[in-house]
């Protein structure tokens, strides 16, 4: 193991001699186990620990476990806490997306200041395999079937060659310590269930199964390789810049209109997912005013010209509700109240009134416009919907898709304002009290895709 390691780092190019690595360090089995790898290769190393503050006292023994290992082996140890549900809210993301985005952050802050060449994760070949499976199943162009690069942006991956069955025996015959995060076990998370049901059934096809696909995303590198050179340059030809935007020719683009890859490949860098590129087409082939937004450009359409502008930092504002009285500050919003639910209530059957169960709402709320990811389980279904698709399959305009907002708490979606409620939400036999929002009417303009 410890060979093999050396030679992925050599072969990849991971770390110059004498360099200076600062090791993101959960305190889990991957973790644990690279950082054994680590001091037994030479290598000059600092430890970084995270503490989500997500499962109580079990975050805090994870940290107690990594600081104690770091001052036993004399290795230069940083620790932070983050109220990660907290920020989630008050961002507009769900509490994984939030932890990514704090530690990642975090830990480059270390990694300058303590002027460490690289970070290293501990993410292995089947965290690889996973994530390619994460990315088919929500759709990806072939860039997201790659899986996980060995170094990007100061981030290496030194253990993307190993298996997982591999760093549990390298720690079992190494007598490692390490702390079991029992939510790994949990398969209401989808990366659990394709590690511990997809997976399992793919390998008694094929026992070989890890290895077959690692070799299959090496071969889609080589091929999205030649495919973005293709992509760019097309790119280069068909659009300009001008005053900070790019402007593609709609003329030019329409000989493309029956090849979605190419499509999306094209305006992949400016936030289009593959649920929208029937959108984009409609831009193309549409009238001077249609317009579409990603969850980083604006895309527009002027008379022959595509025009695609970054979003500015007024276009991401979150709204944060701390209160139901705040509630009446959303522009949208004509009257709120909050009601005892008896046996004579009746839930209201206009869609402008939002009938939500109150005590499952956590406070603070945040309001906000959708993006492309962003998904529900609409009242009286049990499956989750994307809200792309249910704009789609309701024929709403761009300017409602632009006009609408979504009412989250926790990091779900409670309701589209004025449309619908998350199942999740509705009122029960349980329900005690009841939140009634009622909305402006006619909010959608009621135009088709234009």
């Amino acid at each position: 193991m410890l060979l093999k390691f050396k030679r992925y780092i050599r072969e990849h190019n991971l770390l110059q001699p004498g360099g200076k690595i600062l090791l993101a360090v959960s305190g889990g089995i991957d973790s644990m186990a690279m950082t054994h790898l680590f001091m037994h290769a030479g290598i000059s190393v600092g430890i970084a620990h995270c503490n989500f503050s997500l499962r109580s006292g079990e975050s805090d023994r994870d940290e107690e476990m990594v600081s104690e290992f770091a001052a036993e082996n004399n290795i230069e140890f940083f620790t932070t806490r983050f109220d990660t549900k907290s920020y989630a809210s008050e961002n507009g993301l769900s509490v994984q997306m939030a932890a990514r985005e704090l530690r990642y952050r975090w830990f480059e802050s270390i990694r300058k200041e303590n002027e460490y060449d690289a970070i290293a994760v501990a993410h292995n070949l089947n965290d690889n395999i996973e994530t390619m499976f994460i990315n088919l199943i929500r759709g990806t162009g072939i860039a997201g079937l790659t899986g996980m690069r060995p170094s990007a942006n100061n981030i290496i991956r030194p253990l993307l060659f190993a298996t997982r069955r591999e760093i549990v025996s390298y720690c079992t015959k190494n007598n490692i310590n390490y702390r079991e995060d029992m939510s790994n076990a949990d398969i209401k998370y989808l990366r659990n269930r394709i590690r511990h049901q997809v997976i399992p059934l793919l390998k008694e096809i094929n026992p070989s199964i890890e290895s077959t696909l690692n070799d299959t995303a090496g071969i889609l590198s080589g091929i999205n390789e030649a495919f973005t050179n293709y992509i760019n340059q097309l790119r280069v030809k068909l659009s300009g810049t001008n005053n900070g935007c790019t402007v593609f020719r709609a003329s030019l683009l329409i000989q493309y209109i029956n090849n979605k890859a190419v499509l999306f490949e094209l305006f992949r860098p400016y936030g289009i997912a593959e649920i929208s590129v029937n959108d984009l087409i409609n831009i193309i082939k549409g009238k001077t005013g249609s317009r579409l937004m990603t969850g980083s450009h604006l895309i527009l359409k002027n008379r022959d010209e595509i025009v695609v502008s970054p979003l500015t930092a007024n276009d991401f504002n979150v709204m944060i509700i701390n209160n139901r009285r705040e509630l009446k500050q959303i522009s949208q919003v004509l009257s709120v109240k909050s009601v005892k639910v008896g046996d004579n209530f009746k839930i209201p059957s206009e869609t402008s009134i939002a009938c939500i169960d109150e005590e499952k709402l956590a406070f603070p709320l945040s309001v906000r416009k959708w993006h492309q990811g962003d998904f529900f389980f609409p009242l009286g279904m049990k499956n989750k919907k994307k809200i792309s698709d249910y704009f789609t399959d309701n024929k709403y305009s761009l300017i409602d898709k632009d006009n609408s907002l979504l009412l989250e708490s926790g990091g779900m979606v409670v309701c589209i304002l004025g449309e619908r409620i998350d199942d999740r939400f509705k009122i029960t036999a349980k329900t005690r009290k009841a939140l009634i929002i009622e909305t402006l009417k006619e909010l959608r303009a009621g135009r088709e895709l234009i």
